[in-house]
């Protein structure tokens, strides 16, 4: 009686031992695989088509920047702003959002920056700035206010500038190197 739950498990331990002596090398058809690599198919990524227009050379364009947006206009982003504190930077989105800043010969008075690169390419409409005023009333607390009416234009000017200067500059490194 004992030991008749003994040997089922004994049995079924050989039985569960005899299944995992089975080599087997799986072998799947190559000629579809190698007529695909060879003449590209309609979703690979040589040859084809692609829904949204992407192509090798703007493939490699954007691998080359690391980042979502034009390199030229980003860094001008940042170099233009580089004296208020940046609360948030995203290379990807191109957004750099700054925390407000108030100088010292206005200290009633601070600005916050939102700055957007729209584009991947250098153009004049690839860079939008917002721009938000708060003035300090005599409670101590801070009211928003209309900041001038051509400040993000100015901004958006001297980045662009800023972004034509690296372009020239690199430009210039690649004919000497």
């Amino acid at each position: 009686m004992v030991f008749r739950p003994i040997l089922a498990c004994f049995a079924a331990l050989l039985l569960l031992a005899a299944c995992a002596g089975v080599n087997r090398e799986e072998k799947f058809p190559d000629k579809d695989r190698e007529s695909r690599y060879a003449y590209g198919s309609a979703v690979s990524e040589k040859g084809g088509f692609s829904l949204f227009g992407d192509r090798d050379d703007e493939r490699k364009k954007r691998q080359a920047t690391g980042i979502g947006v034009n390199g030229f206009l980003w860094r001008a982003a940042l170099d233009t702003i580089a004296f208020m504190p940046i609360a948030s930077a995203d290379p990807f989105g191109g957004t750099v959002i700054t925390d407000w800043y108030s100088t010292p010969a206005a200290p009633n008075e601070r600005v916050k920056l939102n700055v957007f690169v729209l584009s991947r390419d250098l153009r004049a409409d690839g860079v939008k700035v917002s721009v938000f005023r708060q003035v300090k009333e005599k409670s101590g607390n801070w009211a928003d206010a209309t900041a001038a009416a051509d400040t993000a234009s100015k901004l958006e000017d001297s980045i662009l500038t800023r972004a034509r200067q690296l372009r020239v500059k690199s430009l210039e490194d690649e004919k000497r190197g």
